[in-house]
């Protein structure tokens, strides 16, 4: 077993290290505070390639693993940019695995080049209002007419909604009840988002403003059959490839928050001078830094061990579900010491730290709650009853 990182991610992490330096803390707090999207820092990555980081090289990728993209958006959200600057470029980076994986040859040929190259923005339609986790009980139905499908239904908490030219829509072609198992007759398509037949209205939100979350209403949007993911009613199977990729990045981006949210405290608690000496002097202050970083460190190994077994094509879901869970818990822990260490000051919104605080606190719930998490942990590796 080798703890030592490669030349290559560690090129990775100076590279992306030197690109965010141009966006400080001031910048994503503005952006935040004016819900704009970051389109600039968004263009400087796209431009040094780490859009592409994991699209195929034949598509204009630079075909690297999950291990890559998650050190990338990592060192993202650790340079302050947390998960307005995260959530910007998650999708592009890997939203698109399923079209990789399963989409047509010429799928792939006239959209992966334009996402690799930062052109082409794509967003990614599952959530409803009355299905949430339950992702069997979608509604939004896609009706085949000729060459196309006519969709119709409602999204919610779609991400880059208003920024997005297309978006990975999950709907059924088969109602529940007509198909031989819940998870059957749902069909993944590649949707046009900037049609008159689509609806897109931002939620407001506590958080991660610069990046919008949207409701989503088709009212009987045409979508090619050109533009459907592999084979109709198969949408579910393949979401469920990306899941464990999924959770590996999203714990990843964790874990960068908790690590900007603890540089702020620590530096803090060295400068702040209270009753003539720094706060960092007392164990009040300095064990709850100590732990956070205990934590972190280890939520780090748990997101290394399971990128490196989706990489070499080994089963990872107990790992990549447990990354998930321990990065999350700890990002937020991190955060919330980080606010506690500047005591009012933690409110101050130009401390920055409220922001991590409050970005933190979403890796918690999105895209899959700590609970679920554990309802996988319990069922599939401690073999213990299913509980819903």
């Amino acid at each position: 077993m080798d703890f030592q990182a490669t030349d290559e991610h560690q090129l990775i992490r100076e590279s992306v290290r030197r690109i965010c330096a141009d966006f400080p803390d001031e910048y994503w707090s503005q952006c935040d505070a004016e819900h704009r999207f970051p389109r600039d820092f968004y263009d400087a990555l796209a431009a040094a390639g780490w859009i592409g980081v994991a699209i195929p090289e034949a598509y204009g990728g630079s075909g690297n693993g999950i291990t890559e993209a998650s050190i990338v958006l990592e060192e993202v959200a650790a340079s302050g940019a947390a998960m307005n600057g995260a959530s910007a470029i998650h999708l592009s980076i890997f939203g698109m695995h399923p079209v990789v994986k399963h989409g047509s040859a010429d799928m792939k040929e006239k959209y992966l080049p334009r996402v690799a190259n930062g052109d082409l923005h794509v967003a990614f339609g599952v959530t409803e209002p009355d299905a949430g986790t339950d992702t069997t009980s979608i509604k939004t139905s896609a009706r085949r007419d000729g060459d196309h499908y006519v969709v119709r239904g409602r999204k919610v908490w779609t991400t880059k909604a208003l920024d997005a030219e297309r978006v990975l829509l999950l709907t059924r072609t088969t109602p529940a009840d007509e198909a031989p198992k819940r998870s059957a007759g749902m069909t993944l398509l590649l949707a046009d988002l900037k049609r008159p037949e689509v609806t897109i209205s931002p939620i407001d939100k506590v958080g991660r403003n610069a990046v919008a979350s949207c409701e989503v209403v088709y009212d009987d949007l045409p979508v090619h059959i050109t533009d459907r993911v592999g084979e109709e009613g198969r949408g579910f199977h393949y979401l469920l490839d990306g899941l464990n990729a999924e959770r590996i990045l999203i714990a990843a981006e964790a874990l960068g928050i908790g690590r900007a949210a603890l540089r702020r405290a620590a530096d803090y608690a060295r400068d702040r001078v209270v009753f003539g000496r720094p706060i960092g002097m007392n164990q009040g202050v300095s064990f709850p830094l100590g732990e956070a970083r205990m934590r972190l460190d280890a939520a780090e190994l748990m997101i290394r061990k399971a990128s490196w077994l989706i990489d070499q094509g080994l089963p990872c879901g107990a790992e990549a579900n447990m990354a998930k869970w321990l990065a999350a818990d700890a990002g937020f822990q991190a955060a919330d010491q980080a606010m506690q260490t500047h005591g009012g000051f933690g409110y101050a919104r130009e401390y920055h730290v409220e922001r991590y605080w409050r970005e933190a606190r979403l890796m918690r719930i999105a895209p899959i709650s700590q609970e679920m998490v554990l309802n996988f942990v319990t069922e599939h590796v401690l073999d213990l009853p299913r509980s819903y």
